[in-house]
């Protein structure tokens, strides 16, 4: 799970301060003030993970990428390329990393790992690794430090502590540029007899970004048929275009999953559907074949108890919308972080306050008797949303601690990111101006204009 994160100097971000990442983050803000850029920079960090060119240390995107950023001259801040972008990131780790000296037998562990990576622009105006410091942290506390970055002259350094790096006799190589953002290559390694562990904390990275998934603000329209041949996606698609390819993939598997400890099991096709129907949103939710031995499928819906069974395609379009957010978050692989647009688009009031429900449940669901440990970071404009979730830590169904809320707004040419402070009755301390919109104005505007008409016809 990410728990910390800070960006200097990216779109419109100067500095957006360590920001703390709890299980459930939520980001608020007006539009177009940067709340999309910091979850688009993780997709571009993920996407540089899986690309398979090594010598790219930051893949911003392309017609075929996850997300297509522009150049890096339209990701820096004020297009000022002569600015280092700095970007730090901690994460806990799933099982404890044990880091063994070879040479001495000494072992360093660590149940959390942070990298700091800071780019600069090449002569070619591309993103090259400047500086690149690993951390392996043991409750908080930092057990061993290794750091990549280039000299005064130029020259290419690498260093570690408490380990020291020692030399191969004969082995007088220059050490080569990082590969991506975060790997030294096999040939730096090769250059010193007890660097071997930074494979290790490459490892840990890819494993990291791999289980980061995003789902954008649209989703795609529903169809009256859906074809499936048997593959496990990796998620519901960034658009919802895999959904329903999801929820076959978890019913061939006979996945289980209850909504906390000491709570009922149910597969995942009816686990799902329960949820649709908590949500107030239809009655029955069925996805089947359209005959027998066919790859078309079809989604049943029945919108009240009493109700003829229609397609998807047949019902409001909030259902195809939240759908996609309601799959994700429990169909993502244990430790995943979801990063997540609007889910609240399209959906009645009430229902917004009912996925608060829903988000609260997927941090704390259990699979297989275990806990998924899944990590959500949701942009919203709800105020029904955050009024249930505060109205949960209240009651005790998710801790303070549990929950970030952060607002997002313009301070002339920067984005300024504050975290508002939820206290364990629920109580937001430091309410911003204009959270979510001058409501005490439209009211005393509206009670003038009451006044004035009265006025008018009291005259007539």
């Amino acid at each position: 799970m990410l728990t910390s994160l800070h960006i200097k100097n990216f779109k419109g971000w100067k500095d957006t301060g360590k920001i703390r990442l709890a299980p459930l983050t939520i980001i608020f803000g007006a539009n177009s003030t940067g709340k999309s850029s910091l979850g688009q920079l993780l997709i571009a960090l993920k996407q540089t993970a899986q690309s398979t060119d090594n010598k790219r240390a930051l893949h911003l995107g392309d017609d075929t990428s996850m997300i297509d950023l522009g150049t890096y001259q339209e990701c820096v801040y004020n297009h000022d390329i002569s600015q280092p972008l700095d970007i730090s990131i901690e994460w806990d780790l799933p099982k404890r990393l044990e880091i063994n000296n070879v040479l001495d037998a000494q072992s360093y562990n660590g149940d959390a790992l942070a990298l700091d990576v800071v780019f600069q622009s090449d002569k070619n105006s591309q993103p090259k690794v400047n500086s690149l410091e690993y951390t392996l942290k043991e409750k908080g506390t930092p057990s061993l430090t290794t750091k990549f970055s280039y000299s005064a002259a130029g020259k290419p350094e690498l260093e570690s502590y408490p380990i020291k790096l020692v030399r191969n006799m004969g082995r007088g190589w220059p050490l080569e540029d990082p590969l991506k953002f975060y790997r030294i290559s096999d040939q730096s390694r090769a250059r010193f007899q007890n660097a071997d562990f930074l494979a290790d904390l490459a490892l840990q990275t890819e494993k990291q970004f791999s289980r980061i998934q995003y789902l954008g603000p649209l989703r795609e329209y529903p169809k009256r048929t859906y074809l499936w041949s048997g593959e496990y996606p990796e998620n519901v698609g960034q658009k919802g275009e895999l959904t329903i390819a999801a929820i076959l993939a978890a019913i061939s598997r006979k996945r289980r999953l209850n909504r906390g400890e000491n709570r009922f099991y149910f597969g995942f096709d009816e686990f799902i559907a329960r949820w649709l129907k908590d949500l107030d949103i239809i009655s029955d939710f069925t996805v089947r074949p359209v005959a027998e031995g066919r790859k078309e499928y079809e989604v049943i819906i029945k919108t009240h108890k009493k109700a003829c069974e229609v397609k998807i395609t047949d019902v409001g379009f909030g259902l195809s919308q939240v759908l996609p957010a309601l799959v994700q978050v429990f169909y993502c692989e244990p430790y995943s972080t979801v990063w997540m647009e609007q889910p609240e688009i399209h959906l009645h009031p009430q229902v917004q306050a009912n996925l608060a429900d829903v988000f609260i449940s997927a941090v704390k669901s259990r699979e297989d008797g275990k806990d998924r440990n899944v990590q959500l970071i949701v942009e919203s404009h709800s105020e029904h949303f955050l009024n249930r979730l505060q109205r949960r830590v209240a009651e005790g169904e998710i801790a303070a601690e549990e929950v970030a809320v952060y607002f997002c707004r313009k301070a002339g040419e920067r984005t300024e990111l504050e975290p508002l402070r939820l206290n364990e009755f629920g109580e937001i301390e430091n309410w911003p101006e204009n959270f979510f919109g001058d409501e005490m104005a439209d009211i005393s505007a509206r009670v003038v204009a009451a006044m004035e008409k009265q006025k008018i016809q009291n005259r007539e």
